[in-house]
């Protein structure tokens, strides 16, 4: 390079206003989750209960601007699942106390809780608005801080949603900075701040990619994969009851969860029963003409479809030539014979459920237990009476939740069973997962263990937890945070003398 070359070669970069704000958002997180950290339990669970009555008001309210942005579900079925990760979920882990130092004094072992610190959290558009609530309440509940990275098609209710839930917490005497959402994701950010040294957790839901991005990062992650949930119906199962059950969580939010079903598996003896039963419970159950042109609007030569994800039965039949009732809830193709290389037994996040009959139980545990490879490690359906085919249907198919005589898209998430409420559910082992869980916030801390010799004595009489215990006021929140342009999205003097400093230090004989 010539020295007239040198000298016209820019010596600044101008900064990225979108990935500087995000940083500078992690900076204030660092400082609240080091103030939150020393929270009492009270002054916690006072923050939670002002979040989840925020959360709980406006229900409604962010489920129609998340239909309105990104076209996805039903306005009324995403406020239930909204209203879900309020009270309900406070409920659920309100008696989990994940502060208070412990002592086991016949173990001779002193437990002390360490919250992670900064989670980052990703969010997808199928669930926006669900999943800032949830993910913030996790943080709020674990006595971390949150940055939310929404998905750039629920940018603007997710930040609105995150935004709300921030002033509650605030209110009830949080530090500033605890819960905050990036306003403009793109993959670049996103990347940039997982890899932050800032960030202590990331916890990853949307597609296959970015949690794969997550648990290449180098920091620690929790990621789930997709789903492809396998409802069988046994002979000894209530039809009725379980058609029932499989068009209520087919419907429900049009299918948008990836907990809900995606192949409805019987036996030959039993399929006319079910086709029956489907009917009746508002399905629409193809003829082969029917299936065949569903098959071909669905999967095109890139994949899925993605215009149906979450649109109606309705919508979809317009769409892909079907005459249908205005009524139906789900399209229902008939596949007859079970196999691995038709695309309608792949997930499908949309109320078209494939059935399919195998000719006996063991056909039907084969052709579950490969089926859910797709969706490996998520979740799994079973209807029936016969508890030893429940039990060996669990064993065999390769996913660590199967929900019994219930929908699946509620009851694998938690909502219609006893399993801890969720919108990150751990794929485990099976889908290449760090969790195989339902995550809480129990997976956000951590215990330092003090652990006494066995065959020595040892006095735990004289531990004074106290001088670690926290302040049941939460004052210090009230200490003003370090101010940056990430209340605003400007990049502040600082930050970019920062950033020039920066960048003049990179520079080849520079001599600073």
């Amino acid at each position: 390079m010539t020295e007239h070359a040198t000298f016209d070669a820019p010596r600044l970069a101008v900064p990225d206003r979108a990935l500087s704000a995000a940083r500078m958002k992690v900076e204030r997180a660092a400082w609240a989750s080091r103030y939150y950290r020393t929270f009492s339990r009270e002054a916690v669970l006072a923050i939670a209960e002002a979040v989840a009555k925020a959360g709980h008001e406006k229900a409604e309210h962010f489920a129609d601007l998340a239909v309105s942005e990104t076209g996805f579900g039903v306005v009324e079925h995403k406020a239930i699942k909204n209203k879900l990760c309020t009270h309900d979920l406070l409920d659920h882990y309100r008696d989990l106390d994940l502060v208070t130092p412990r002592i086991d004094a016949e173990r001779k072992i002193v437990e002390l809780p360490k919250p992670a610190g900064v989670v980052f959290a990703l969010a997808p558009a199928t669930n926006p608005v669900a999943t800032v609530y949830y993910k913030a309440m996790l943080a709020i509940l674990s006595r971390n801080a949150i940055v939310l990275s929404p998905h750039p098609a629920s940018k603007k209710v997710s930040a609105a949603a995150a935004r709300h839930l921030a002033e509650a917490a605030e209110a009830a005497g949080a530090p500033s900075g605890l819960i905050q959402c990036v306003e403009e994701p793109s993959i670049p950010l996103v990347q940039d701040i997982m890899s932050s040294d800032r960030i202590n957790v990331i916890i990853a839901t949307g597609g296959t990619a970015m949690v794969r991005a997550a648990y290449s990062s180098g920091n620690p992650a929790l990621g789930v994969g997709p789903g492809n949930a396998v409802a069988y119906v046994d002979p000894s199962a209530k039809v009725d009851a379980a058609a029932k059950c499989l068009v209520d969580s087919k419907s429900f939010d049009n299918s948008i969860l990836c907990t809900n079903e995606s192949v409805v598996l019987t036996l030959d003896s039993n399929r006319g029963n079910m086709e029956r039963a489907l009917r009746s419970a508002g399905a629409h159950v193809c003829n082969e003409a029917d299936t065949d042109r569903l098959r071909d609007y669905l999967f095109t030569e890139d994949g899925f479809n993605l215009e149906a994800i979450g649109k109606s039965a309705v919508w979809i039949a317009e769409r892909a030539g079907l005459r249908v009732n205005p009524s139906a809830r789900v399209l229902v193709p008939v596949v007859a014979t079970p196999g691995q290389d038709d695309h309608l037994f792949r997930e499908k996040l949309c109320p078209v459920l494939t059935l399919t009959a195998a000719v006996d139980f063991q056909q039907a545990l084969t052709f579950a237990k490969h089926t859910a490879r797709r969706g490996a490690g998520h979740s799994a359906a079973f209807h029936g009476d016969d508890t030893a085919r429940l039990v060996a249907f669990s064993q065999e198919v390769p996913v660590y939740r199967v929900v019994v005589n219930a929908p699946c898209s509620q009851g694998a998430a938690g909502f219609a069973t006893h399993l801890p409420p969720s919108f990150t559910i751990g794929t485990g082992f099976a889908g290449r997962s760090s969790i195989g869980e339902n995550v809480g916030p129990q997976h956000l801390v951590q215990w330092t263990r003090i652990a006494y010799a066995k065959d020595a004595p040892a006095d735990l009489s004289g531990i004074d937890l106290a001088a670690i215990s926290t302040d049941s006021s939460p004052a210090r929140a009230a200490q003003p945070a370090p101010q940056t342009g990430a209340q605003t999205g400007d990049v502040t003097r600082d930050e970019l003398r920062r950033l020039i400093l920066e960048e003049l230090r990179s520079l080849k004989g520079d001599g600073l």
